[in-house]
């Protein structure tokens, strides 16, 4: 007997729904003239339109009903409350590519708009310097840190970078520079796409305090000097990070990091942080991957603070306080580190039994926990711990060259006895 074909998909036109009260167009710089009939039209048809001021300019020609511009603080609450009415909201280029689209998705369902989008602002950059945008990094700094370019800074990489202001190019190239990238050729373009289009090109060491218009893109190509720090995609140098001695070492880091099994858009708590390390390279496996370091130390955690400012993940939530206390009304883990000798994490009895218990309670089921202990008390807790809910045991056990007199020897850290542990 043949298995029966499923039924053809049912093909419906999207502006043909009554349902979709809200249309979203995207708009450059060249403003009408750049827009297709159906963008026009949904235009000049609206009962109201939001926009930026310089968005409602230029559109100002087909606006027929109430032109609002965006509240501030920004808010997309003034658009759902005209549910229902006809409503059009005016986005730069492409709204889905770090703009409002994104925002109102998460409140508008789909079935609700039509989007006309237009060429984002990485689209024509790309089209003007003849880069293929599969090649490219591309990310966005409006009102975002510009440390978040830090890991992207590698010998032959192109970078396209929204930026917030025309200074914002000078601070870049300052950071570049300062991090041995000075020969990087930069490109910022102006108003693409419209009538007042500008591109300057500088080295980043060269660029100074020059000023640009506001509405600019940055682009990079990425050159490294003799003295460029070059983050690795895994395994940071332990040199690289501020640290008091504190520290998870590089090659057990990277022995937890591979039990902690990041997935994209986790959450870890790195308990007992130290200087931040392990939460660190966490989240520079990912930029959706998102991560809380609780240090009761109030110079570590300015520390940590510091390193994921120079190492390129500032959004690092750094949280002060003595664990389990400080754990309290955290949003939940997918994941939690506990370093060092267990009293890192903060309880004060040496052991770290009573956190142990609070941290393998909060977590979710499915989340996974990985314990590292250097002293006998701690690993004799882990054992323990280990033998009454299961999960794995590995020693880690780490050895480097010295030297001897005149020769050479191996010098042995201290051992790491490393629980891992999936909760069911």
């Amino acid at each position: 007997m043949q298995p029966s074909s499923p039924p053809p998909l049912a093909a419906t036109d999207p502006r043909s729904l009554t349902t979709r009260w809200l249309t979203i167009v995207g708009i450059g710089e060249d403003g009408p003239d750049g827009l297709g009939r159906a963008a026009r039209e949904a235009i000049a048809a609206a009962a109201v339109v939001f926009g930026g001021a310089r968005h409602l300019a230029l559109a100002g020609p087909l606006i027929t009903g109430e032109a609002r511009a965006w509240p501030t603080p920004f808010d997309t609450a003034p658009v759902t409350a005209l549910r229902g009415r006809r409503v059009c909201v005016l986005a730069s280029g492409d709204p889905f590519r770090h703009g409002v689209g994104a925002t109102l998705a998460r409140r508008v369902d789909p079935a609700e708009m039509t989007v006309l989008p237009a060429p984002s602002a990485f689209s024509l950059a790309a089209a003007r310097l003849g880069w293929p945008l599969a090649e490219v990094e591309a990310i966005s700094l409006h009102g975002r840190p510009e440390a978040l370019i830090r890991p992207l800074l590698h010998p032959g990489t192109r970078i396209l970078a929204l930026t917030s202001d025309g200074d914002a190019p000078a601070r870049v190239a300052r950071r570049l520079t300062a991090t041995g990238f000075g020969p990087s050729r930069l490109h910022v373009l102006e108003a693409l796409g419209g009538p007042d289009e500008r591109h300057h090109t500088a080295r980043a060491a060269d660029l100074g305090d020059a000023r640009f218009a506001a509405l600019n893109l940055l682009a990079v190509e990425v050159e490294a000097g003799e003295d460029a720090q070059i983050l690795p995609l895994g395994g940071l140098d332990d040199g690289l990070f501020e640290h008091d001695g504190q520290i998870t070492k590089r090659e057990v880091r990277a022995v937890t990091l591979a039990a902690l099994a990041p997935r994209r858009g986790e959450l870890l708590w790195d308990v007992g942080a130290g200087a931040g390390s392990v939460a660190i390279e966490w989240m520079l496996r990912h930029p959706s991957l998102r991560a809380i370091a609780i240090e009761a130390d109030p110079e570590r955690a300015a520390r940590i603070r510091r390193n994921a400012e120079v190492l390129g993940t500032p959004g690092l939530d750094v949280r002060e306080g003595r664990a389990p206390a400080a754990l309290a009304g955290l949003p939940p883990p997918d994941a939690i580190f506990l370093g060092g000798g267990g009293a890192g994490g903060g309880t004060g009895d040496g052991t770290g039994a009573g956190l142990l218990d609070t941290l393998t309670a909060v977590l979710p089921g499915g989340g996974r926990l990985v314990a590292n202990a250097v002293t006998l008390e701690m690993q004799a807790l882990l054992t323990a711990t280990a033998g009454r809910l299961g999960g794995a045991l590995v020693t880690v056990s780490i050895a480097r060259a010295g030297p001897v007199g005149g020769m050479s020897a191996w010098r042995p850290a201290m051992p790491v006895v490393q629980w891992s542990w999936v909760k069911p």
